[in-house]
């Protein structure tokens, strides 16, 4: 029999939850509070956590981060249970690294169905440790690729959609997930310290970001915001070192990516540096038209403050620069879009 443990300050509702998740054939452990329930959670080692958010003593964020700080709890299954239904909600919890969100009132089938997934899922998880923890060195590991471990970011990982001009995680906040881009663009970037903002990264379908350090709780280093509408799979931080664990050839190219990202970012920084401002606005828009694979004779659906921030440069001056390239036919401007009509005049701006 599966134990969950529900953390749960209204006494009515954690008494008819306990009886309801019994009725389900589950041994339940109740407490009052985030303190009693971290102590519980830590002591007696359950299946799988239902928490409250909004709690005396401590919260449902305190009580989740509390529990990866623990070897034996950090992969235990956790589901926040609130009635707190905004986005920014949600999004803070999974960022901490919460399995599911299901927000009250509740069914009977909701929360049945979303415990038994989150178990099935840590049962599987847990098999493939198992196995991998007995494979000999000698073995074939069984994610070798970035490609294997982007189609286990598809089978494993949780879904998450985004409207354009949303954050999906701020500078400060706690990195416990790595992201997958199923579909859209995502622009990572920071503010310098005159409050202007500098893109260091765009990012689009089948790209992994969101990844400061894969084994210490460093926080995001940089603000990801879609540039349009996008949809992600996100997995835990705990989850990925687990992997990169038994998969040496995966760490490999890892390591490659990184490196990669490093030599990407070092060209940005020389080109903001040196280059003149018609090639710095060349440059970013041809650099826009590969992460939106965008045909020549197709538009680019892209604000001048993007363009401007990737290119570092103020967006009036970049406003001036791309009506002159307007003047010479190397682009047109379609209300906010901009087409790219001489693609190798283009590349030739200096």
């Amino acid at each position: 029999m599966k134990t969950i443990l529900l953390i749960e300050d209204d006494v009515v509702l954690r008494e008819n939850t306990k009886e309801l998740l019994e009725l389900a054939d589950y041994k339940v452990t109740t407490a009052s509070n985030g303190k009693i329930g971290l102590q519980t959670a830590i002591a007696s080692n359950p299946n799988i956590i239902v928490c409250d958010i909004m709690m005396p003593e401590l919260d449902g964020y305190g009580v989740l981060e509390g529990l990866a700080k623990q070897e034996h709890t950090m992969h235990i299954p956790f589901i926040f249970l609130s009635a707190k239904t905004e986005r920014q909600d949600v999004r803070k919890g999974m960022d901490l690294g919460a399995d599911d969100y299901i927000t009250k009132p509740f069914s009977e089938d909701e929360i049945i169905s979303a415990i038994e997934s989150r178990l099935a899922k840590a049962a599987i998880l847990k098999d493939r440790r198992n196995k991998q923890n007995l494979e000999d060195d000698n073995n074939i590991d069984e994610l070798r690729s970035l490609n294997d471990l982007k189609n286990f970011f598809d089978d494993n990982g949780d879904i998450l959609n985004y409207d354009k001009d949303e954050n999906i995680y701020l500078e400060g906040q706690n990195s416990n997930y790595i992201y997958l881009i199923t579909n859209g663009i995502v622009k990572c970037h920071k503010l310098d310290e005159k409050g202007k903002e500098l893109t260091t990264a765009l990012h689009k379908e089948d790209d992994l970001f969101g990844y400061t350090s894969f084994t210490q709780n460093i926080p995001y280093q940089e603000t990801a915001t879609t540039i349009s509408e996008t949809t992600l799979v996100g997995l835990s931080k705990n989850e990925l070192k687990t992997i990169l664990n038994t998969n040496h050839k995966l760490t490999l190219e890892l390591i490659q990516l990184l490196t990669d990202d490093i030599s990407g970012i070092k060209n940005q920084l020389l080109e903001m540096a040196y280059s003149s401002v018609y090639k710095k606005t060349a440059t970013t828009i041809l650099k826009f038209a590969e992460k939106l694979n965008c045909k020549p004779e197709e538009p680019i659906k892209i604000s001048r403050n993007d363009l401007a921030s990737v290119a570092g440069i103020a967006t009036e001056t970049l406003i001036r620069t791309i009506s002159s390239f307007k003047k010479q036919g190397l682009i047109a401007i379609e209300g906010r879009n901009i087409k790219i009509i001489d693609l190798e005049k283009l590349k030739e701006v200096y």
